[in-house]
């Protein structure tokens, strides 16, 4: 292996073969990830994880362990399961100096899509992700670690609006008036998922939580989907929330940073599409209440996202990654564009 590339620790894992390559892989923004290449031809993933977002690493890697090994039960094939490589030692990672580091198996004959190209791509995704929940749905989810606490705690997200809106750090407030009374007249709705989750209305799950297309894996010849991957946020939650969030990024007709408000909405097609095919994977193992909660999810996980982008735009833009002047600003209005379209059309999207 080149000098550059034996700056990873590859060393420390059970890999077949001897590293002769290691190089930037994927677009994630949060971990640094790598594909290497042995001389035997076996391919991996090398991440380093990002322990500044994912505080406790050792908690996050036994719910992947936990969640991956209930997967396999089920599962035949290696390409629908993410596996982890161990290290020398057995562990599921590798601690070097301050750096987190794991290796999975490479998913041969696999493409990721960071946009659908097709009604069907999004359909196929939300089988993936409907699948994820029906396998995992006898996995007793109180088991896994929050990750991230309360991250989709949506009063929570609230109150920490309203004191960057009093901190006013930037002196930014003034100039995001609409959207600030946009965000503060739906506060009080802002608990209906977490208090019907209190009340037993709603059952705690294992839930993905960053549920966008790119975290599907596809069969590059078939274009079915293989594997859900990006298990870093794992942990429990409500179904609703995985639900919406798909919806969120996927269903709109513009980009999550369109300036042009005109052009963001949500496509009902897509939505349909969507819906009818996660209920299909998840084969009847949602209850009533919970099918009923999916719209609930899709408007919630918007305005969420919206509160927050806003959060973070006011406090200085320190969380979101920014590439221009007011650019989290940009994406706050259009989740707030969604939030209204999708109120809207709140009688179509009822299931």
């Amino acid at each position: 292996m080149n000098g550059e590339s034996e700056r990873y620790p590859l060393s420390a894992f059970r890999l077949e073969g001897r590293p002769l390559s290691c190089l930037p892989y994927g677009s994630g923004h949060i971990n640094e990830t790598y594909l290497a290449v042995t001389d035997t031809g076996r391919q991996y993933i090398l991440q380093k994880i990002n322990s500044q977002v994912f505080r406790d690493v050792p908690a996050l890697m036994a719910n992947i362990e936990a969640v991956t090994a209930h997967l396999r039960k089920s599962e035949r094939d290696p390409r629908r399961v993410l596996t982890l490589v161990p290290t020398l030692e057995g562990g599921s990672f590798h601690r070097e100096g301050e750096g987190y580091w794991r290796v999975y198996d490479f998913v041969t004959g696999s493409l990721s899509l960071d946009q659908a190209e097709s009604a069907a791509d999004f359909a196929e995704s939300a089988s993936a992700f409907g699948h994820f929940q029906r396998l995992l749905q006898d996995f007793p989810a109180a088991r896994l670690h929050e990750t991230i606490p309360n991250f989709h705690d949506t009063p929570k997200r609230c109150l920490a609006l309203r004191e960057a809106i009093e901190k006013d750090v930037m002196g930014r407030a003034a100039g995001a008036k609409e959207e600030i009374d946009f965000a503060l007249a739906r506060e009080s709705g802002a608990g209906e998922l977490t208090e019907a989750l209190r009340k037993g209305e709603l059952p705690l799950r294992v839930t993905h939580n960053d549920t966008k297309l790119n975290n599907v894996l596809f069969d590059a010849k078939t274009r079915k989907a293989l594997c859900v991957i990006d298990l870093d946020t794992v942990m429990p939650g409500l179904c609703a929330n995985d639900f919406g969030d798909s919806i969120r990024f996927g269903a709109s007709t513009a980009a999550e940073d369109e300036r042009d408000l005109d052009r963001v909405s949500m496509s009902l097609d897509l939505y349909r599409a969507y819906s009818e095919a996660f209920l299909a994977a998840c084969a009847g193992g949602l209850s009533d209440r919970e099918v009923s909660s999916l719209p609930v999810g899709a408007r919630m996980m918007t305005y969420e996202c919206g509160v927050r982008f806003l959060t973070d735009y006011l406090s200085g833009d320190t969380y979101f990654r920014i590439h221009r002047e007011g650019h989290n600003l940009d994406r706050c209005r259009t989740q707030f564009k969604l939030v209204r379209d999708m109120e809207e059309k709140w009688s179509e999207m009822r299931l």
